[in-house]
């Protein structure tokens, strides 16, 4: 990668990052009703996953779906963190949100 494209991939990274926020499953609703929901597994990184999405790097992305490590919020989990009233990490990389559990 050259300094220009590094460079790039910062500055995308710290703009993702800016735009990561804490929000309540209730407040997210209506992503998941129309399947624009993706859930990040715990033991990756909410803002690479969405730097790699956002970049369309779709070998990688289909590694993490196979694993069962990113895909669209399941119907049980989306009644889990509802039940549970979770707060979760989300950042937009339209037209998809991505949700990760805050970790304890």
């Amino acid at each position: 990668m050259d300094m220009a494209a590094a460079s790039h991939q910062e500055t995308s990274r710290a703009k993702l990052n800016r735009e990561t926020s804490k929000i309540a499953w209730k407040e997210l609703q209506r992503f998941f009703a129309s399947g624009a929901a993706l859930a990040v597994a715990d033991d990756l990184d909410l803002v690479e996953v969405a730097l790699e999405l956002s970049r369309d790097n779709a070998a990688l992305i289909r590694e993490w779906m196979a694993a069962g490590k990113f895909g669209k919020v399941s119907d049980e989990q989306a009644a889990a963190w509802y039940q549970s009233d979770a707060l979760l990490w989300a950042v937009v990389v339209s037209p998809w949100v991505l949700v990760q559990q805050v970790k304890k």
